[in-house]
């Protein structure tokens, strides 16, 4: 490989990942709620019990936000410190697939490749610049893999044993970061690869020590969360997984082939080379390296493809060991002049290219999205543009330029927040209006909202945890039922009771979430005629004086 190789990825990473942290809001609901249960861990130093908005919220372990909070610590309280977390953490995992790929087949052309592919997969990409909980599970669930790998390849008992041990660690942070998952799917893979290749004592004599760790991690925060909060497992264990997983009422429930099309467009731009690669990848399957991919690849796709409650971030990883066999297949089509599928697939960028821009142009014209946003519109248009050059890039010289979409890739996720019409980007970042009036909320004895999300991006921006909601109880649904929850959820019929013994104690702020733009219904109404009231489309800021005694 040519010296600037690795460089470019590194350079690539920093412009397009690391850069657009900061630039643009945290989306609600699950940036707003990630950053201020973080932020809540630094202000309390609680770092045993999770705790959104101060009360008790048990839906996922405690690692996570460990290091989304470490991160605003270092980079402070703001967006950057919000999100880093997540693409520090993709950056490892990206490393990661280096590591393993240098492993599997001792070629720089094959490592490279799938380092570019990995980080360039449109769901990595996106989730690296999200402050969310995926990718770090995502990065304990790889490091495990690769692990396991290494325990099972390994020659000397020593290192054998390291790596093992390494195995459970990785399982024991995963687990701390979103549950059980982290522990089964190792095993779901670690059997059948045993059963496959006759290695089913080694499985049974050395897997103790990958159990033995990842009790001994995380067995200090285990009794400590139920020392302290007795009721803690018996939530988390049939909320989040049995009836996540199992239940005809789970929360995000889809069909059974719901994953199918989510891989597709999760694998842009590289969505055609899914099929050479598994083609491929089946043909070498007597081949120790290949079996082992194969079973990494669908043993979690299965297994989130039965569960009812399904999101498209839950299938994060898979694209480790997709993009191992990506490039596996993909090197060796370049070295033998096998090139139909690369042009193929650039054809397929090319088209969505340009059906993009065909499409904005067309809604533009008869219902547009877009209002006085030239800015915007020129950006979002140029990263269409970008998408449809990359493509013919590919289709016309797949030997030499067959890259080139990871370029389109990458600009199109560090533009798209910015490039967003405004009117969805406003109602979904509450926290950059919240920031044009922080210093008058600041100043506020109460403060109120009737959306959990902007009630999150209110206590964010103003360091407080003690928000009252107005009928939007939610996920905080158990935390409110707690004696110390402290009257923190208020009825409709109960807010101008509410409102008037609050008023005697002093100002009061409220951040409400309307049905459209403009509406003065609903909660709205509620709010007395002297406040002052200020709007940005969905959003609705009213501060509200303190009544004379």
């Amino acid at each position: 490989m040519k010296r600037y190789a690795y460089p470019a990825l590194l350079a690539a990473f920093a412009l397009f990942f690391l850069v657009p942290l900061g630039l643009h809001g945290l989306w609600i609901p699950d940036e707003t709620r990630y950053a201020q249960i973080a932020q809540g861990m630094l202000h309390s130093g609680d770092w045993v019990s999770p705790r959104f908005l101060g009360l008790r919220y048990f839906e996922k372990p405690v690692a996570g936000y460990w290091l989304i909070a470490i991160s605003q610590a270092v980079f402070g309280e703001n967006l950057f410190g919000a999100r880093f977390a997540s693409a520090l953490v993709t950056l490892l995992s990206t490393l990661l697939v280096f590591s393993i790929a240098r492993c599997l087949w001792q070629n720089p052309r094959k490592s490279w490749a799938a380092t570019l592919l990995y980080m360039s997969f449109a769901l990595i990409a996106a989730q690296a610049g999200y402050s969310n909980l995926d990718p770090q599970l995502t990065l304990w669930v790889n490091l495990s893999l690769v692990a396991m790998w290494f325990a099972l390849d390994s020659q000397s008992r020593g290192a054998r044993l390291a790596w093992w041990a390494l195995l459970g660690f990785a399982c024991a942070m995963g687990f701390m970061t979103k549950g059980f998952l982290a522990w089964l799917l190792p095993v779901i893979i670690a059997l059948p690869y045993a059963l496959w290749h006759g290695r089913l004592r080694e499985l049974l004599v050395h897997g103790p020590v990958a159990v033995i760790v990842a009790i001994l991690v995380s067995l200090p925060w285990v009794l400590a969360v139920h020392l302290r909060e007795p009721d803690f497992w018996n939530f988390f264990f049939w909320n989040e997984h049995i009836r996540r997983f199992a239940s005809h009422d789970a929360q995000h429930a889809e069909s059974f082939w719901f994953y199918v099309p989510v891989l597709l467009v999760a694998s842009l731009p590289w969505a055609v080379l899914i099929f050479p690669a598994l083609r491929k990848t089946w043909e070498l399957r007597r081949a120790r390296k290949s079996s082992f991919l194969l079973l990494w690849f669908a043993m979690p796709f299965l297994l989130f493809s039965i569960s009812k409650g399904k999101m498209p971030s839950y299938i994060l990883p898979c694209f480790a060991p997709l993009a191992l066999m990506m490039a596996h297949a993909l090197v060796e089509a370049l070295e033998h002049g096998r090139l139909q599928a690369l042009r193929i697939n650039g054809g397929l960028n090319l088209a969505i290219g340009v059906g993009a821009l065909l499409g904005l142009t067309w809604l533009q014209l008869l219902k547009p999205a877009y209002h006085d946003e030239t800015s915007s519109v020129i950006m979002i248009a140029f990263a269409c543009l970008v998408w449809a050059v990359c493509g013919a890039l590919q289709m016309l010289r797949p030997d030499r330029l067959w890259a080139a979409p990871a370029l389109a890739l990458w600009l199109l996720v560090a533009l798209a927040p910015a490039a967003l019409p405004k009117d969805l980007v406003n109602s979904k970042t509450p926290d950059q209006f919240i920031g044009q009036h922080e210093a008058a909320l600041r100043n506020s004895r109460y403060l109120v909202s009737n959306d959990i999300g902007t009630a999150a991006a209110l206590a964010w921006r103003l360091g407080r945890a003690d928000i009252y909601l107005l009928e939007a109880e939610g996920e905080l649904k158990y935390g409110l039922t707690y004696p110390d929850a402290g009257g923190r959820s208020i009825r409709h019929g109960d807010f101008q009771a509410w409102l008037a013994k609050a008023r005697l104690q002093g100002s009061i702020g409220v951040a409400l979430r309307t049905n459209s733009a403009g509406d003065s219904t609903g909660d709205l109404a509620l709010m007395p005629r002297d406040a002052t009231v200020y709007r940005e489309n969905r959003l609705v800021i009213v501060l509200i004086s303190r009544s004379a005694q």
